[in-house]
């Protein structure tokens, strides 16, 4: 699978420290893509938001079970998180791991994974915040919520307390998909049609530009991290998958091959050139021009007629994407 990413962060407007923090790593012929938004007071949330991408890169382990890596990878980053900061500092988290044509999502907090696909936005993550509980409540509409005052109180973060609870999505690809990660900084300010426009009509590095230019000229109150990644091909589909799943109108499809006489066949087909050839001496000797009555008889016309050709068609070949 072919993925393409670009990545971006910024201070803002208004904040002296930049405590979000990104990273990305080629993974078991996977890509891992991970944003983190720190929290706490002088450096530590940008401490938190720097440890916590370090661990999730080191320790993610793909295996057979990609989720299940990701869970323990978010896990050990607020063990980690924790153990440095004892509950006093903490972060965000939100990974992608594009891997065998499918793509494991994990979060914890309100930093947010989107996926675009055909110009058409949708959130793949829960926020784990306040405000995010009342949208999802039907308490506030999105608008009201991204103008809210309480937004930025979170309710899940990672390393705030010694055991943290991960969300866990999956969702298959298909070619020309964009997967947007983002912090608040960014989300906040920009609707999801506004985000799935910029991110669907631009290059990957102009889009990711793109975002973090328009956050900082809407106020830019908080620091701003965007990745967006686009998937240009998936991978060849192995030979046991049920063939509906790899065929298309443009497959190429074999012409059917015609099956060989049975014996019965064979037999009739015999006897009916034995009476041509009868009737083709009968001709000949008496030189008449009309056929004789034998064949005019319905019965008969139709015994000497050649039995159908029954055709078997070959499977369909297996198209690769």
């Amino acid at each position: 699978m072919r993925v393409r990413y670009s990545a971006r962060t910024d201070v803002g407007q208004r904040r002296e420290v930049n405590q979000d923090a990104y990273g990305s790593a080629e993974i078991d012929q996977g890509t891992l893509l991970v944003v983190c938004d720190g929290m706490g007071g002088h450096l530590a949330g940008e401490v938190a938001s720097r440890l916590a991408v370090e661990t999730i890169i080191t320790s993610f382990r793909a295996d057979n079970d990609p989720a299940e890596g990701l869970r323990q990878a978010l896990i050990s980053a607020n063990q980690r998180v924790y153990q440095e900061g004892r509950g006093t500092m903490g972060t965000t988290a939100v990974a992608a791991f594009f891997w065998h044509n499918t793509l494991y999502v994990a979060n914890v907090g309100d930093s947010r994974a989107y996926l675009v696909r055909e110009g058409l936005i949708r959130q793949l993550t829960n926020d784990h915040s306040l405000i995010g509980d009342q949208v999802a409540a039907g308490l506030l509409t999105p608008e009201q919520a991204r103008t809210s005052t309480i937004r930025n109180i979170i309710t899940r973060a990672i390393g705030h307390q010694s055991h943290v609870e991960v969300d866990i999505f999956r969702e298959p690809l298909l070619p020309g998909d964009t997967v947007v990660l983002s912090t608040d900084g960014m989300h906040g300010l920009l609707t999801d049609e506004e985000i799935a426009a910029i991110a669907s009509m631009h290059p990957l590095d102009v889009a990711s530009r793109r975002l973090v230019d328009e956050a900082n000229a809407r106020g830019g109150p908080d620091n701003i991290t965007v990745v967006i990644a686009q998937v240009d091909g998936l991978e060849p589909i192995g030979y046991d998958t049920p063939a509906e799943t790899v065929t298309s109108p443009s497959a190429t499809v074999s012409p059917p091959m015609a099956r060989p006489l049975s014996q019965t066949g064979l037999i009739t087909s015999i006897l009916i050139l034995v009476l041509l050839v009868g009737l083709a001496a009968s001709l000949l000797v008496t030189n008449e021009p009309s056929l004789p009555p034998l064949l005019s008889s319905p019965t008969l016309a139709a015994t000497a007629t050649l039995p159908p050709t029954t055709t078997t068609p070959l499977p369909r070949p297996t198209e690769t994407p």
